[in-house]
């Protein structure tokens, strides 16, 4: 499968595999910016896509950010639709109390997967088939 992507940012790199075999592509900042304990900021990565049509772009956050400095992704998946042609910027968001997080041009700040959405359609019904679990909730697997 191939996706176009634009680079709007002289700065911008394209989306990478790290390793062979890997489910997500690294996404790099093409702008510092300090995000503070408790807030959100939108990261620019200087980049648009071109997603055929059934298939989405999920934004993760990457797990060494999220355990050393307590950055995610606010809004984890994010996701590119594939209709979508603007430029992709990251929300991420600072846990770690107390601490500044700075994000420098050319970090990996998050990780994209790219998926496919299967086309669906919605039919009203007065009754549901009844199965094992039935209406049971929140806690209703735990003992």
């Amino acid at each position: 499968m191939e996706v176009r992507v634009r680079r709007v940012h002289h700065l911008a790199q394209m989306p990478a595999f790290a390793h062979d075999g890997d489910t997500c592509v690294d996404l790099y900042a093409v702008e510092d910016k300090v995000i503070y304990f408790g807030r959100q900021a939108a990261v620019d990565i200087g980049i648009q896509i071109a997603l055929p049509r059934g298939w989405e772009a999920q934004i993760r956050p990457r797990s060494g950010l999220a355990l050393k400095n307590g950055i995610t992704v606010e809004n984890s998946p994010g996701t590119i639709d594939s209709g979508y042609r603007g430029n992709i910027k990251i929300i991420m968001n600072n846990d770690k109390a107390g601490e500044p997080y700075h994000v420098r041009i050319g970090d990996k700040i998050a990780q994209m997967a790219i998926r496919r959405v299967p086309t669906v359609e919605f039919i009203e019904v007065d009754e549901l088939d009844e199965t094992e679990r039935g209406v049971n909730g929140f806690g209703s697997t735990g003992k």
